[in-house]
């Protein structure tokens, strides 16, 4: 299984930023795809996910601002992240969990200047 994921940048606060993630391989029927985040010296934490079912979870200070999202295939999903704050800049991975297999594609710079 390989992730790619795509849309890091830089942007102001405030702005916009849509981040992608496309799974390739071996990918079951039933799996949890999202995004965590990781900063300089810290770990990487959960910033959102979705089951094939459609169903989110949020990290408490994304759930006003962030939604994920299935893209037209099941194995792609979108982070449409508005009103970002500097605090959100970090090194974003995509991760799929299916069964016992966990995988993350490579991490994706968000840079917020205030």
């Amino acid at each position: 299984v390989q992730l790619q994921a795509s849309g890091g940048g830089l942007v102001q606060a405030g702005e916009s930023l849509r981040l992608s993630c496309v799974a390739s391989g071996s990918i079951y029927r039933i799996n949890v795809m999202g995004w965590y985040r990781q900063t300089p010296g810290k770990g990487r934490d959960l910033v959102a996910i979705i089951d094939t079912a459609g169903r989110t979870t949020y990290i408490d200070s994304a759930k006003d601002r962030f939604t994920i999202s299935r893209g037209r295939t099941k194995n792609t999903i979108d982070l449409q992240m508005s009103g970002l704050k500097p605090e959100d800049a970090a090194v974003y991975y995509c991760h799929l969990a299916q069964r016992t297999e966990s995988y993350w594609g490579q991490g994706t710079q968000v840079t917020v200047s205030s």
